[in-house]
């Protein structure tokens, strides 16, 4: 079984990139969703890769690698707790493991694409390229904010994968909100551009409160996701 590995950074913190891996995970027959490091919760509180499961579905395989208490960056919150950082071949090495049972792979980051897992700066790019070493296919899926600014930070994600030579599949709206202002409805069109990449897809303000979730999943993303979203519809629905 040849899987696909699918690399998902925000173009910042809480974007929605938790909401958009269990969207992508519902729709996915045999997928694995990995967090290297999961910052933010105790060992007995739910993290990231339990709302997926919730959102999702009991098909998903979950695993988590490391969890540190505070909530700040990966290798901050290891030295913090006194906890081994995440090395990029330690969280290739498992990405491995579960290709070789899924045919999908979604590895979930923490925070944006450059945030640091260990003292030397080795970022989810880094894990990325680590496990791309191993002969496994890497895409990246960026998940960016709706509104202003986010066209800064998303072409800034983008100019970041391609120095690195990472593919980026496309970019996906995290929360789109119920009454979207001028700037939001531009970037609809700008977001693209801003990403190097097709937009692919927008989930909507309070999606992951739905009970529906994982019906409702097909509906926000587009079909390189498994989804029946469409952009151009979406944005002529729209217009700035």
């Amino acid at each position: 079984m040849t899987a696909t590995v699918l690399f998902v950074t925000g173009t910042g913190t809480e974007v929605g990139k938790t909401a958009v891996t269990a969207a992508v995970t519902a729709l996915a027959p045999s997928v694995a969703v990995l967090k290297p490091g999961q910052t933010g919760v105790t060992a007995t509180e739910p993290g990231d890769a339990e709302e997926v499961v919730r959102l999702a579905g009991p098909h998903v395989t979950i695993r988590e690698l490391a969890r540190y208490p505070d909530p700040l960056a990966p290798d901050t919150a290891a030295r913090r707790s006194g906890l081994p950082t995440l090395r990029p071949q330690q969280v290739a090495a498992a990405v491995a493991e579960l290709a070789d049972a899924h045919r999908l792979v979604l590895v979930e980051g923490a925070g944006g694409l450059l945030v640091r897992y260990d003292a030397d700066g080795h970022t989810l790019a880094d894990q990325a390229l680590a496990t791309a070493a191993l002969g496994l296919p890497v895409q990246v899926l960026v998940v960016a904010s709706a509104g202003l600014g986010t066209l800064n930070t998303t072409a800034l994600t983008a100019e970041a994968l391609r120095s690195r030579g990472l593919d980026t599949l496309g970019v996906v709206i995290g929360s789109w909100p119920a009454e979207p202002d001028l700037a939001t409805r531009c970037n609809l069109t700008d977001l693209p551009r801003a990403a190097d990449a097709p937009l692919l897809g927008a989930l909507p303000y309070g999606a992951p409160h739905s009970p529906d979730f994982a019906t409702l999943a097909k509906s926000f993303l587009a079909p390189p996701l498994g989804g029946s979203w469409d952009a151009i519809a979406f944005t002529a629905a729209h217009p700035a």
